[in-house]
């Protein structure tokens, strides 16, 4: 394999491993968020399954084996309710958006603008999760407070 399609897959592995993340966690932010923002996890959990499945197969595409989803994955904090529930849904989607940026760079063709298109939608979930949106979306170095180092791919 190629020294780019075995970047191009790292990267793809990489956005499947956030997308497993934000699976298992959009299942928590429905548990805690309220009543009124219960759809709105539903249709996050359902993009991000659809972007899971979607990967999966590009993964396949490139020759490789998709790796599977965790059992559980740590929380980067406790979510008793309804605001942690929102504040752990942009965490998510800023996470997923780090990954995305990566296979932006790291791919071509349909497969970069599909990355790009899945980046403008965390982006954009992510801004109403929070109230507002950061500057560059995807790139934690230029979106993260100073002196903040926030990781940009979900830890297991």
């Amino acid at each position: 394999m190629s020294e780019s399609k075995d970047d191009e897959l790292k990267a793809v592995q990489a956005a499947l491993g956030a997308e497993h993340a934000a699976v298992y966690g959009y299942g928590v932010v429905g548990g805690r968020v309220g009543e009124g923002r219960r759809d709105e996890a539903r249709t996050a959990y359902d993009a991000h399954r659809a972007r899971r499945d979607e990967l999966q197969r590009a993964v396949r595409d490139l020759g490789g084996e998709p790796q599977p989803a965790d059992a559980a994955y740590a929380l980067p904090f406790p979510v008793p309710d309804a605001t942690a529930a929102a504040r752990l849904a942009a965490e998510l989607e800023d996470r997923v958006a780090g990954v995305y940026s990566d296979l932006v760079r790291a791919s071509s063709g349909s497969r970069r603008g599909s990355a790009a298109g899945a980046l403008r939608e965390a982006a954009v979930r992510a801004a109403r999760w929070r109230g507002g949106s950061v500057a560059f979306p995807g790139l934690a170095e230029r979106s993260a407070p100073s002196g903040s180092s926030a990781p940009a791919t979900p830890k297991a």
